[in-house]
């Protein structure tokens, strides 16, 4: 195969960051991960990240148009050029039109879209079990993985908790979200012959069998 160019999207909880992460290590493509260059462009203070820490100071959504150039501004830099993975971007229409639009600027088309997906009952059961450590923000799992003293990180000890989007009215609420503004991406890489619909049941290395045979 050439270059690994993808995006990865789906609902939360689906597995994207997971599976965005091996496809990373098994290809040498750069995870383009939108948490990780908004707190970047953040601590940098650069023009767009101050443009940008100001909406997440207030709470708000980054527009758009500031995303965008983030994710532009990221994809110039050296190593992207073996490839990347964008995980949690694009999240709407508006952010895929102008996202096509740059990739075919700078002769970088995507090669694939990847929706990876499950029902709310399962995605509900594995975002509710979750649980985050204070001090090195380590994940555990009440189900598929308990710490070995309740309550405390397996890593380091520090004390877990679940944090607010993780209880089950706000997973409802992300889940609403998701159906309105993202799974309409499905028709819309769909349309252009890029869609490779996964099944996100199972365990990480099933999944990421299945990842595999998309992309190869």
């Amino acid at each position: 195969m050439g270059v690994l160019r993808v995006v990865f999207f789906g609902p939360p909880g689906a597995g994207k960051g997971t599976q965005a992460r091996l496809l990373e290590q098994k290809f040498g493509a750069c995870q383009v991960s939108t948490g990780e260059i908004l707190r970047k462009a953040a601590r940098e203070r650069s023009a767009l990240g101050k443009q940008a820490a100001d909406y997440l100071d207030r709470g708000d959504l980054v527009p758009d148009q500031v995303m965008v150039e983030l994710v532009a501004e990221r994809l110039q830099e050296p190593d992207y050029q073996a490839g990347f993975i964008l995980d949690g971007f694009p999240r709407t229409i508006a952010q895929a039109d102008q996202l096509e639009q740059m990739l075919k600027d700078s002769g970088l088309p995507l090669e694939s879209a990847l929706c990876i997906q499950a029902s709310n009952d399962v995605l509900i059961k594995r975002l509710s079990g979750r649980r985050t450590c204070q001090k090195c923000g380590h994940l555990h799992h009440t189900i598929f993985d308990p710490p070995a003293r309740p309550g405390l990180c397996n890593r380091c000890g520090g004390e877990l908790y679940q944090r607010e989007d993780d209880r089950e009215e706000m997973i409802a609420a992300r889940l609403g979200v998701y159906e309105s503004q993202t799974a309409p991406l499905k028709e819309y890489y769909r349309k252009r012959g890029l869609l490779k619909e996964i099944d996100g049941v199972g365990s990480v290395e099933e999944v990421g069998k299945r990842v595999l045979r998309a992309v190869t």
